[in-house]
């Protein structure tokens, strides 16, 4: 028996996320508490909450019910407020925060289609338009049209509930990637108004178009907030450029979600210009990699020996669960244990070695530990590995 025992410990990174979306595929409140349950034993502590996009809107706003009601795949499949309450309770007491993202303006598609019926104008433009490869990246498109005026009352009163649910206005992701000039070139109101405004009607005056509606947008989430003092998150763009984004966004109010591969110089350079950063390294931490196109599988040691830059400026890192391929019953294979493995570097930043013997031994004993927990996460190495400790 030990008398006594003193432990010294604390992360070397204090942002240790996972992201999951709940958009592409629906996760149930039960997959959203097992992923805490492996979060809160893994040593991550911000499950990033990708709620909604161009697929649907399950999150359920009390004052723009029309969102869920156009945008959810069926009644059932949505997010109440208490439905909400109830995750970011579980994730309390288990030491986790949760951080919402509501993706703008592009990845909006079902849910905004309902303002011609409410002689609101069109909300969002090239929903569900065909051929995709015209207008949007995947499928389906969707983007918010940033020059309807009435979007943006409509966008407070989304954040005003936002704010009433969470009860946080300290943090806020508001997306911002994949704009695709290609849908707002396609609409000849929108570029009648850029004309208007002495705009060129090219990547310039898109860039503008999109920047307005960033500044329109964050002050609608201000008004709600009733302040300007929300750490507001963006993924890395078109927008977030080094040569450019100091031009559109303000070091202080924003903090980017760089999704570059390793070798990228993009956290570099903003890093140099006094941003905050949470990197998302997408050649080692983007859990969908491997299942679809030409993208490569990234196993539990790519994620283990993926290094961030101890800067200041770098708040930590995150893995990402896209879920286009993944829904709640293949969810703990596709996230752990590798997601463990994130959480392992981002509080401890081992230096990087050629030999993950040590690493495997604690990653399958992490695995066992989850297994007892409710989980089900992938194998990553024969039973003869366990049995026999330091020989793989």
């Amino acid at each position: 028996m030990v008398d006594g025992a003193s432990i010294n410990d604390f992360p070397a990174f204090r942002y240790r996320g996972l992201m999951v979306d709940t958009a592409r595929n629906y996760l149930t409140l039960d997959d959203l508490k097992r992923t805490l349950d492996g979060m809160a034993a893994s040593k991550l502590n911000v499950l990033h909450w990708h709620a909604t996009d161009s697929h649907s809107f399950p999150l359920v706003s009390p004052s723009v019910p029309q969102l869920s009601k156009y945008g959810a795949y069926s009644s059932r499949q949505v997010y109440t407020p208490d439905d909400v309450h109830e995750v970011l309770r579980y994730a309390k007491i288990r030491g986790i925060r949760v951080l919402l993202e509501i993706d703008a303006p592009s990845h909006c598609g079902n849910g905004w289609q309902w303002g011609k019926s409410e002689e609101l104008g069109e909300l969002a433009v090239c929903v569900n338009a065909n051929p995709w490869v015209r207008y949007c990246l995947q499928p389906p498109c969707g983007q918010l049209n940033p020059i309807n005026p009435n979007l943006y009352p409509i966008l407070r009163r989304l954040y005003n509930d936002v704010i009433e649910i969470f009860k946080d206005t300290e943090i806020f992701h508001m997306g911002g990637d994949e704009v695709s000039f290609k849908c707002w070139n396609s609409i000849g109101a929108i570029k009648s108004w850029l004309k208007s405004h002495e705009l060129p009607v090219n990547e310039t005056g898109y860039l503008e178009l999109w920047s307005m509606f960033q500044q329109r947008a964050l002050a609608q989430w201000d008004t709600a907030a009733g302040h300007s003092a929300t750490n507001i998150f963006l993924w890395s763009s078109q927008l977030t450029a080094s040569e450019v984004i100091e031009q559109y966004l303000d070091k202080d109010r924003y903090i980017i979600e760089t999704w570059v591969d390793e070798d990228d110089s993009l956290p570099d350079e903003l890093l140099e210009k006094g941003y905050r950063l949470v990197m998302v390294t997408k050649s080692a931490w983007y859990l969908d990699h491997g299942f679809w196109g030409n993208t490569l599988y990234h196993n539990w040691k790519v994620a283990y020996n993926n290094q961030l830059p101890r800067h200041k400026g770098v708040l930590g890192g995150e893995a990402a669960m896209w879920g286009e391929l993944v829904d709640g019953r293949g969810l703990d294979g596709r996230v752990w244990p590798r997601a463990a493995a994130v959480g392992e570097r981002l509080w401890t930043d081992p230096p990087p070695s050629s030999s993950t013997t040590l690493p495997l031994e604690r990653l399958m004993d992490h695995r066992a530990r989850l297994v007892t927990r409710g989980l089900d996460p992938e194998a990553i190495a024969p039973q003869w590995c366990y049995q026999n400790e330091g020989l793989c």
